[in-house]
């Protein structure tokens, strides 16, 4: 397990770096230490804008091979967003870094998570939350797939497809009260009554009776949560819902 003082070390080395790099034009702090929530657990999340779109890529590359020589680097990962690139480095203490590279015209806070250290920031529009008819969508999609996947006999692929519709309804909630519904970060920040309300959506054992008695409860928690964000969407697809979870 990495130590705070590991993970200073670390951030300072790649800020060094960044500051005498020619074609970076400026550096943030984004994720948790950004908002000084940082604890034990928060991995180095930087941002940095270059010059040019050409060279965001170079840039990252040299940056990867700085990383590998400096550190015990186990893999990295890509995430693209836009002209946004996000490399994940996963380091053999438990570490995780992300560094994200854009040019410098779209270099700018994308969230409240943004705290420039140096150089220059554009002002581009934060990225936009998931809207309730999407994730009312995406609830009814997989609750498709959670009924033939039941019927078919596949039960961890009915028990994914569960997990996921009730993801949607538990992101709906966080719309509604103001915490971020991506990748469950807002899900604590809930109610505690409402949370406790998303227990019976999960499924307790790998058998078609528990699987369709917890697919029951997140159809209600989807309703409920499509009803309170667009009724009459809601008022639409809720018998089809009814019907797909009590054949």
């Amino acid at each position: 397990m990495f130590t705070a003082a590991d993970r200073e070390r670390i951030r300072a080395g790649i800020l060094e770096r960044a500051r005498n790099d020619p074609r970076i034009t400026g550096g943030a702090l984004t994720g948790s230490a950004s908002v000084d929530r940082e604890d034990a657990y928060s991995d180095i999340d930087l941002a940095f804008g270059v010059k040019t779109a050409a060279d965001v890529a170079p840039t990252l590359a040299d940056f990867s091979a700085y990383m590998r020589d400096a550190n015990d680097v186990v893999d990295t990962v890509d995430v693209p967003a836009g002209s946004w690139i996000y490399r994940v480095f996963l380091l053999a203490n438990t570490l995780q870094l992300d560094i994200a590279f854009a040019p410098a015209s779209d270099f700018g806070a994308r969230a409240k998570t943004f705290r420039l250290l140096f150089g220059e920031a554009a002002k581009p529009p934060y990225a936009p939350l998931p809207t309730p008819q999407w994730l009312i969508g995406y609830a009814w999609l997989y609750s498709l797939h959670v009924r033939s996947a039941l019927a078919r006999g596949k039960l961890w692929q009915a028990e994914y497809m569960l997990s996921a519709m009730r993801d949607q309804a538990f992101a709906l909630a966080c719309l509604r009260h103001g915490t971020n519904p991506r990748e469950g970060r807002g899900m604590d920040e809930l109610p505690k009554e409402l949370r406790d309300r998303f227990t019976d959506a999960l499924v307790r054992d790998i058998e078609p009776a528990e699987i369709a008695r917890a697919f029951r409860a997140a159809t209600a928690l989807a309703i409920d949560e499509a009803r309170r964000a667009d009724a009459a969407l809601a008022d639409r697809i809720a018998p089809v819902m009814h019907a797909l979870a009590h054949p």
